[in-house]
């Protein structure tokens, strides 16, 4: 018996080792806990295990052999594992933690696309970050497929060109708004200023992350993520000034401390030409902005692939919307994204 919380990848991977590996061990399957879960990116705590938690397994096998791996689990799981009951609720269905499925199905049903073919913009941009996340975060507990680790590989991160174009979609995002809360303030629209510059931290603490490799999870872990990116601290000082400040000075102070951390990043990450890190006056206007647009402007210059230089500044699936009707359904992530994406050739 386990004393305490068990972090779920953890259990998961008791779980396999002792339990569902010597079920299935004369069948060919990969194991493995990715997907859907805040185990998944180790975000979980005790108040997770309160709802769709337990002792989990994602199991692949080639096609046709879902039944017989399904009967042999059915067959031998216990009903405790360190404590935990095996069968629990997820999402609604009673039932126990091992799923089966064939990899190129599952990964289309989370992502849109299989990726063990070759991966396109469309395929890319179209995929959430949450999503993405998923499927490259957790563990492989066995590839005896052969495929698995290497889909996870493939999908680590963006490309260098598309890596190039979403950070200067979000940039350009920040530039677009950099000045509006002192401008909402100017006017007496406290709450509106608070309210822009609560944006803006959003789309830096998601800009940092897309600097250091790292797809931003959605809203609930977000700045859990922040937290754990070495050397951030600083920087989540800064953004909780932003929003802590009382005063559209003292938030465009804090808002301009962060910007010019990341723009400092943006050299050091060497991805373009050195920039001009400090804030500067908005036009003849009393507000301090970086200019996020002319650091759009350098990554979209250092772009080789001209396919990806032409697309407009609309950025990744995230950087279009953020409805969860979309965002959790991967066919309309892809209409959105492919709709938008076909209108680009005509635009330009």
């Amino acid at each position: 018996m386990m004393s305490g919380f068990v972090p779920g990848l953890e259990l998961s991977r008791a779980y396999y080792a002792d339990v569902v590996a010597p079920l299935v061990a004369d069948i060919p399957h990969s194991a493995a806990l990715i997907g859907p879960g805040s185990e998944v990116l180790a975000f979980d705590t005790q108040r997770s295990a309160d709802h769709d938690w337990g002792p989990r397994v994602l199991l692949f096998v080639p096609p046709g052999a879902a039944a017989e791996t399904e009967a042999a689990v059915e067959a031998g799981l216990p009903s405790i594992f360190c404590g935990y009951p095996t069968v629990f609720a997820q999402h609604g269905q009673v039932r126990h933690g091992v799923r089966v499925a064939e990899l190129g199905g599952w990964l289309t049903s989370r992502l849109g696309f299989d990726p063990r073919g070759p991966i396109t913009p469309l395929d890319w941009l179209s995929a959430p970050w949450q999503a993405l996340a998923e499927v490259t975060c957790g563990e492989v507990f066995h590839d005896g497929l052969g495929e698995l680790n290497r889909v996870r590989a493939a999908l680590r991160w963006y490309p260098d060109d598309l890596w190039r174009y979403v950070l200067a979609c979000q940039w350009q995002r920040i530039g677009q708004e950099e000045s509006f809360p002192g401008r909402c303030a100017e006017v007496g629209d406290e709450l509106g200023s608070a309210t822009l510059g609560g944006r803006l931290v959003r789309e830096v603490m998601r800009l940092a992350l897309l600097q250091r490799r790292r797809y931003p999870p959605y809203a609930k872990w977000l700045g859990s993520a922040l937290a754990r990116l070495p050397g951030a601290a600083e920087l989540g000082e800064a953004l909780g000034a932003a929003l802590a400040a009382r005063t559209w000075r003292d938030r465009e102070a804090a808002l301009s401390a962060a910007y010019e951390r990341l723009a400092a990043v943006h050299n050091r990450i060497a991805l373009t030409g050195p920039v001009e890190t400090s804030v500067r006056p908005f036009h003849d206007r009393p507000f301090q902005v970086i200019d996020g647009g002319r650091l759009a402007e350098a990554l979209l210059e250092s772009i080789g692939d001209p396919q990806v230089r032409a697309l407009a500044l609309c950025g990744s699936v995230d950087q279009m919307c953020d409805s969860v009707e979309i965002l959790t359904h991967p066919a309309r992530a892809r209409a959105v994204t492919a709709a938008v994406l076909t209108l680009q050739p005509a635009a330009a």
